[in-house]
């Protein structure tokens, strides 16, 4: 007998497993375990599931970080290859998020996110495991794999088990799960890799990737794949579309540092910008693209896709920038500087669920572009806090992160309620690529802008001192503060502009999709 239950993008069929043999059914059916599906807070079940994976990837993000210097000395291998355990994941990452995202579209998030689990978890157990620089690497792209599936499904599944009066707390929580593990990261990693090795950085993923593939396989809702399932996968738009933004990706990393004007830098520049359009043409003829571009005619969804990479620009410009500052104007410790930071992630968790339930309550536009302006006014904060308060200046870090915390899951949840039912997966895709290419954007402009700057004022590293307020020991960090502030105002106006964004906007859309 057939037991419908209803989640927050329509109906979907859930077969009750019996007494007598409800294990062997749930394995063969695929359906959530119907103790969990019963409960009137299923849905919750469902974020709290998704929440896991978010946590676990934040975690090993933060923690592979720190991994770099001791595999130098481990591997006894130059520091321009020991980079690429981080080069390799980042590239595999942003290249197969989105494909990932349309198989699931066509197959199931359900099983998608799980497998995502357990190919993660196999993945660090084979970087723990690896006993050469080269065996690592490709354990990393492993991890990548595993990363790709759980990001490309974690909002589509949300979106899916959640009523649209509750997707902005919903996406929040999650958001707070990943500044958790962010910000849990350094001091975590830096304890286990002291104590018991560089391998327990990897292992460590191992007891939450079980805990997340038995919890996914019990509690999370099979997507109804439907008509979908039966479209072709567009293999060639995947052949063309990978390697271009894989490229493009390695460009924006390495290309300060291998020279922008170097004869490798200047053919794959030429070489990336002709895929990109090469996939862009073909998608518009494919008749079952792997990306469906109409998304993007949607003034929500792609000003809010933009807004959201910049977002991410701001953010990690400014978690690059502030580093840098503290330990070579300042003189500060890295142990110092990770403390202080730690007030931007904490921030962030404890605002993206208020964000989030306030979105739900009166939309999400005024809250992006507030958040945004608090966040480039605690940019200018930064400016008048003296040197050595340590306190203050983590203050105004936290008032960073709630700016960034009140923006993301209003903007999240607006670029899922802009999309139809069957391309979540797709759109999940998307915003968690453009994470990724904020991420990398906001590093390398701000360095790059950094870098100019000292150049036409000829500054050299000095110790602040009591008398000078932090961003003005040098004029340059002065100017790279402006930058990232221009980019947060942009972001602002774009939140402001791309119209209406409440959830009661996108149940009438809904119910006319329905209808």
């Amino acid at each position: 007998m057939l037991r419908p239950f209803r989640l927050g993008h329509g109906l979907v069929q859930s077969r009750a497993a019996a007494a007598g043999g409800g294990l062997h059914r749930l394995a063969l059916s695929h359906e959530p375990l119907r103790w969990f599906a019963d409960r009137p807070g299923y849905r919750w079940w469902v974020v709290g599931t998704v929440c896991l994976g978010a946590f676990m990837g934040q975690l090993d993000a933060s923690i592979a970080t720190l991994l770099i210097p001791t595999l130098r000395r481990v591997f006894h291998d130059p520091l321009a290859d020991v980079e690429w355990v981080a080069i390799a994941y980042l590239l595999v990452l942003v290249g197969l998020v989105v494909m990932f995202g349309r198989l699931a579209d066509m197959f199931g998030r359900k099983e998608m996110y799980t497998l995502g689990f357990l190919v993660f978890s196999a993945g660090s157990a084979a970087c723990g495991a690896a006993g050469r620089l080269e065996v690592l690497i490709i354990a990393r792209i492993a991890q990548a794999v595993g990363a790709a599936m759980l990001q490309a499904n974690s909002v589509a599944i949300i979106t899916q088990a959640v009523e649209r009066s509750d997707l902005g707390r919903a996406i929040g929580i999650q958001g707070a799960a990943q500044a958790i593990g962010l910000s849990v990261g350094p001091a975590l990693g830096g304890f286990l890799i002291s104590t018991l090795g560089w391998q327990w950085a990897f292992y460590i993923n191992l007891p939450v990737g079980a805990v997340g593939t038995v919890m996914g396989w019990l509690v999370l809702p099979t997507s109804g794949a439907g008509q979908t399932k039966a479209e072709p996968f567009d293999w060639l738009g995947l052949a063309i579309f990978a390697p271009g933004t894989a490229i493009a990706m390695y460009i924006a990393s390495q290309g300060q540092l291998l020279g922008w004007t170097s004869p490798r830098m200047l053919s794959l520049m030429a070489i990336s910008p002709v895929l990109l359009i090469l996939f862009l043409l073909w998608e518009h003829k494919a008749r079952f693209p792997m990306v469906d571009l109409q998304l993007f005619k949607d003034r929500l969804f792609s000003a809010s896709i933009v807004a959201g990479l910049l977002s991410y620009a701001v953010l990690f410009g400014a978690l690059f920038l502030i580093p840098i500052f503290l330990e070579r104007a300042l003189r500060q410790t890295p142990e110092s500087t990770g403390l202080t930071l730690t007030a931007v992630p904490v921030a962030l968790a404890v605002a993206a669920p208020f964000a989030g339930y306030l979105s739900d309550r009166f939309g999400s536009r005024g809250l992006t572009a507030g958040g945004m302006l608090v966040a480039g006014g605690a940019l200018l904060l930064l400016e008048k806090v003296p040197a050595g308060a340590t306190l203050t200046l983590m203050a105004v870090l936290a008032l960073l992160g709630m700016g960034v915390g009140a923006f993301t899951p209003p903007n999240n949840a607006a670029i899922m309620g802009a999309a139809p039912r069957n391309r979540l997966g797709v759109a999940g895709g998307i915003l968690n690529m453009t994470r990724g290419l904020g991420t990398t954007f906001g590093v390398v402009g701000t360095g790059a802008v950094l870098t100019w700057w000292q150049r036409i004022y000829g500054e050299e590293w000095k110790p602040g001192d009591g008398r000078r307020v932090v961003f003005r020991v040098t004029g340059a960090f002065h100017q790279t503060v402006l930058f990232l502030l221009a980019l947060a105002i942009v972001t602002a106006v774009i939140s402001l502009i791309r119209g209406r964004a409440s959830i009661l906007d996108a149940g009438m859309g809904m119910e006319q999709e329905l209808l």
